[in-house]
This record gives C-alpha cells, sequence and structure tokens, in this order.
C-alpha cells in the first residue's frame, strides 16, 4: 500500500515549520495530484515526578488554539540530538529540574494524515529544583506541581488537550 512519490514543491520552509505538496502514485496506479505533508522536527515531552512524588506540569498559552493549557514539560529535538539528551534539556529549560532517572517510554506519531514527524515520550523521577527556568523569548511558562492522584483524576476528567501529552500519562 505504499505510495511512490513523483514530485515535492515546498510551500514554506522555515526552522520549525515546513509544509509541502506532493504529487504521488498508489500501488494500484492512481495518481494523487496533491497532498499536502507539514513536515516538523521530532519533539519530545516527559512526565517529570519530584523527589516527593509530585508531577511536574507546566501552564502556557497555545496561540494556534487560543488557550492556556495544562501540559508536560517538553519541546523540539535540535537538529543532531539525541531525543534523550533533548527532554532532560526541555525539562531544565522549562522547569529548572534535574532528574535521578529518565525512561524511554514510547514513540508516537501526532497526526500521521498530515504531520510527518514523531513525539519520543518519557518518565522522569527523582526531580530536584537545582536551577531558574531558561525560557525561549517567546515562551511565557508557570510551573504546577500536582500530586500524582490530583494529576490522575484531571486525566480522568479529560483536562489534557495536548494529545501527546495524553499518550505520555496513558504510558
Amino acid at each position: 500500500m505504499n505510495w511512490k512519490t513523483l514530485s515535492s514543491e515546498y510551500l514554506t520552509n522555515y526552522s520549525y515549520f515546513t509544509a509541502r505538496k506532493d504529487r504521488c502514485e498508489t500501488e494500484s496506479g492512481k495518481i494523487i495530484p496533491e497532498y499536502y505533508v507539514v513536515e516538523l522536527r521530532m519533539s519530545v515531552c516527559a512526565l517529570g515526578i519530584t523527589e516527593n512524588n509530585e508531577a511536574i506540569l507546566v501552564k502556557q498559552y497555545r496561540h494556534p488554539v487560543g488557550k492556556t493549557l495544562l501540559e508536560l514539560p517538553g519541546g523540539f529535538v535540535d537538529e543532531g540530538e539525541d531525543p534523550a539528551v533533548a527532554i532532560s534539556r526541555e525539562l531544565m529549560e522549562e522547569t529548572g529540574y534535574e532528574f535521578d532517572k529518565v525512561e524511554y517510554l514510547a514513540t508516537v506519531a501526532a497526526n500521521p494524515g498530515v504531520l510527518n514527524n514523531y513525539t519520543q515520550l518519557y518518565l522522569a523521577r527523582g526531580g530536584r529544583k537545582v536551577a531558574k527556568q531558561s525560557l525561549d523569548p517567546n515562551e511565557e511558562i508557570d510551573i504546577v506541581l500536582m500530586p500524582l492522584d490530583e494529576l490522575i483524576q484531571i486525566f480522568m476528567d479529560n483536562k489534557f488537550d495536548q494529545a501527546m501529552h495524553v499518550s505520555c500519562i496513558s504510558y
């Protein structure tokens, strides 16, 4: 059932967002004249748990959906960076926490009908606050520490909008 890409045309080409239009042919010979793909770098997220057994969540405004969301820390993997290194970096930058153990859980695709990237999910344990946040210029992130039973309750109450974070908590 694999398709053959006959041609690709880039419509945008930015560091975090590239869109292209492919012309494809199916195995049965059908031509798909326009198939749009958004290219994104791999991303990572982690359920971080402090040494006091609290979940470390972040709260930030997400412009595409027009809401402030409660999320897990995470972000994009830099070019050539190991995802396991990237999640430790993201945890430190967004929260200022360092962890005794960071365990890989799974790799999932957010929306493979349009997006070409994957997200690696992690569980980080033994978190200790060792630094201030080191945020990107456009980031405003509040740290929320939450008992694990409360995290489970808001998860069960469908209070997480970010699908990759729902996947991470599920794992």
